[in-house]
């Protein structure tokens, strides 16, 4: 079995079930108990879990709720949202990730010829009625709080589809560029939606930069365009630029 699979049915065993201890996850996968320990050092490094003795435990959710979220900073989100939209061309199929950003980003997308694929809530609320853009709806487990879909369901989906941009969320931009996300479920999604997109922009105003989060997404690498503030922290933009990645004020 390969290592990523591994990981993803660890993860999603934590997830279902809690706790679980090396034996039992070494004769759940079918592989020797010294492959799943090396599996939970790493898992433990990424901080997707916390390793504690004869086994691992799930880390905590902390998400705020997203009505709470979506009232925080809304002029600077805006500006960055706006912005991402302009990158955006007709014709093409985007990606738009869960959060409040990205809902915005889909006020700014009405009335043009476009596939938006998405499994944020408010962004299929947002363009449900819209009869110019052709709306895709990935499957999975309904997280209330936050309007987002999660889960294996959202991730098989994804494995299936092909976007020309992904519009990425954070909670947080480590100095050296590092996406972070306080909320482990969400990370497998969001990885999965930069593995299907030819183009990875964030969306991060300028709180985002450290902002908060223990679990990392991806590195800056990853990325081929940053959206954000004027006022973003000027060491994180400089390290961002050095790996090569286009920065964009709003």
């Amino acid at each position: 079995m390969l290592q990523e699979r591994r990981h993803e049915l660890i993860l999603r065993t934590l997830r279902t079930d809690g706790p679980a201890t090396v034996t039992a996850l070494a004769e759940s996968l079918g592989v020797s108990p010294a492959t799943i320990r090396r599996d939970l050092v790493e898992l433990d490094e990424e901080g997707l879990l916390r390793r504690v003795h004869g086994g691992a435990v799930p880390l905590e959710e902390k998400d705020d709720p997203f009505a709470d979220v979506a009232a925080v900073r809304t002029a600077e989100k805006d500006a960055v949202a706006r912005r991402c939209a302009e990158l955006v061309k007709d014709g093409e199929t985007v990606l738009l990730d869960i959060g409040t950003t990205a809902h915005r980003v889909s006020r700014f997308l009405h009335g043009r010829a476009l596939t938006v694929i998405t499994s944020n809530l408010a962004v299929y609320e947002e363009l449900v009625d819209d009869v110019a853009i052709q709306l895709i709806l990935l499957g999975g487990v309904v997280r209330r709080d936050y309007r987002s879909l999660v889960g294996f369901l959202t991730e098989d989906n994804l494995r299936q589809m092909h976007a020309d941009r992904l519009i990425l969320g954070t909670s947080g931009v480590r100095a050296t560029g590092a996406v972070v996300d306080t909320t482990v479920i969400q990370v497998p999604v969001k990885r999965a939606m930069i593995a299907a997109s030819d183009q990875v922009i964030l969306a991060a105003d300028a709180g985002k930069f450290p902002g908060s989060g223990m679990a990392r997404v991806c590195d800056a690498s990853d990325l081929h365009v940053v959206v954000t503030n004027a006022d973003a922290d000027p060491a994180t933009l400089d390290a961002l630029r050095t790996a090569e990645v286009e920065v964009i004020t709003a």
